[in-house]
């Protein structure tokens, strides 16, 4: 008789248990969705030698505003059963004025179609990017998740490398850059774009690897590390490296002054050796007595007509994403048509400035740069720190450093942007969150 009673008990447990599983499922399916989204983009193996460099920015098709808006909704819909907490601790007076000066840089963009249609995306991926760093119920499960997208992507690099050649590795017969010939790009248009991702695979292997799974992270470590060596990435390389020896000394320099000093300064330094010297003449004159490229591999130019370009509405720049590639830019003098046909200026901050004016740099830096840093010291003093802290610090670090040569900044579906956000939202949850 007693079986009869508990039966209908039991068929609910059995059914709480399974719908448990099913959603188990359906938040990791979204986590490792919203990173190969991302990551690998709609169009992997891109055929460069037909490809025209206005063909290479992400996030200009429809698909692409649905597919992030898709994972936006659902990644929010997800945390809100358990975590609106979380998102709802996302409303701090920075991120509010930092996102209302962007919808103001909208309205008087010079181009508020244009302005329009980029910022959409980037919201979408803003939210994803959110949303998805709250689905994880355990750091387990986190480690996990973030092992299966990179080694997708590794994975896929690799056979593209020995099966498909010409779709990922740079061809003499490449429309843009045939002088690269030889470079590995796996999944991804540009060797130093895969560079910049697979880098960051790096500090999440040994996320990895520090979190128990020391098998799994030792094999992204190592295949990321080979596959750096083949893109021929200097630049990410060496960020690579002065990433993991600056995040390593901060296990000894506990203090935030100290921290932000050590951390901040040579960001600072390269900037102002870099940018600054088209800016000023004595720090001109100083990067000509160090072992540097002057010219910056040609970067040079396009900061001086980048700098020229903003002197004329450095209140409010030109709008969101509203510069290059628009009817900004026109009547160029001779010598300088190269910049009708220019994606960014190689500097995610004169970028940010082209697009926001100087208050929206301003608050640019407040809520990547400043913020970021506060949330790291208030994870490690409240308890949170460790493998994932760390790694999240690291990946941080690196988009810090190579924005003062790249353009990633707000720029909608860039995968290291997305990344990025990743580390930001992180380190945001981490300084207010005990991390289970």
């Amino acid at each position: 008789m007693s079986q009869f009673v508990t039966s209908p008990g039991i068929r609910a447990v059995a059914a709480h248990v399974w719908r448990q599983q099913v959603l188990d499922l359906v938040r990791g399916a979204t986590f490792i969705g919203a990173l190969l989204l991302a990551w690998l983009s709609l169009h992997p193996f891109a055929d460069l030698g037909r490809l025209q460099l206005s063909n290479i920015a992400e996030g200009s098709e429809t698909i692409t505003y649905l597919a992030f808006g898709g994972f936006a909704v659902l990644g929010v819909l997800l945390v809100m059963r358990d975590d609106w907490q979380g998102l709802k601790s996302l409303l701090t007076p920075s991120f509010v004025l930092f996102g209302a000066w962007l919808c103001v840089t909208v309205v008087l963009s010079f181009d508020p179609s244009t302005s329009l249609k980029r910022f959409a995306l980037t919201i979408a991926v803003m939210t994803t990017a959110a949303a998805v760093m709250l689905l994880p119920k355990t750091q387990e499960e986190l480690a996990r998740w973030f092992a299966i997208a990179a080694l997708i992507v590794l994975a896929l690099c690799f056979i593209g490398i020995i099966l498909a050649p010409y779709f990922a590795i740079h061809q003499p017969s490449d429309a843009q850059e045939p002088m690269l010939a030889g470079a590995w790009r796996g999944v991804f248009v540009h060797k130093n774009k895969a560079a910049s991702v697979v880098a960051v695979f790096v500090f999440l292997g040994i996320y990895v690897a520090r979190s128990g799974a020391w098998l799994t992270g030792t094999a992204i470590v190592c295949l990321s590390a080979l596959f750096l060596a083949g893109s021929e990435g200097k630049s990410a390389i060496s960020l690579c490296i002065f990433v993991l020896m600056l995040s390593w000394m901060t296990s000894f320099v506990t203090s935030f002054g100290l921290r932000a000093l050590m951390l901040l300064t040579p960001l600072l330094l390269f900037n102002l050796l870099s940018v600054g010297t088209v800016m000023v003449q004595g720090l001109a004159d100083i990067a000509k007595l160090l072992p540097l490229d002057t010219t910056f591999t040609g970067r040079s130019d396009i900061w001086v007509f980048a700098v020229q370009a903003l002197q004329q509405r450095l209140a409010t720049g030109y709008g969101f994403s509203a510069f290059w590639g628009s009817s900004a830019i026109q009547d160029l003098p001779e010598g300088k048509e190269w910049a009708a046909f220019a994606s960014h200026s190689h500097n995610g901050y004169l970028d940010a400035a082209l697009g926001m004016g100087l208050p929206g740099v301003a608050l640019l830096i407040l809520v990547l740069v400043i913020v970021p840093l506060r949330n790291f010291q208030s994870a490690d003093r409240g308890g949170n720190g460790g493998p994932l802290t760390m790694a999240l610090l690291q990946i941080w670090l690196f988009g810090l450093y190579l924005s003062s040569m790249e353009s990633f900044y707000l720029n909608r579906a860039e995968p290291l942007w997305f990344t990025f956000l990743l580390a930001v939202f992180g380190l945001h949850y981490l300084a207010r969150f005990r991390a289970r």
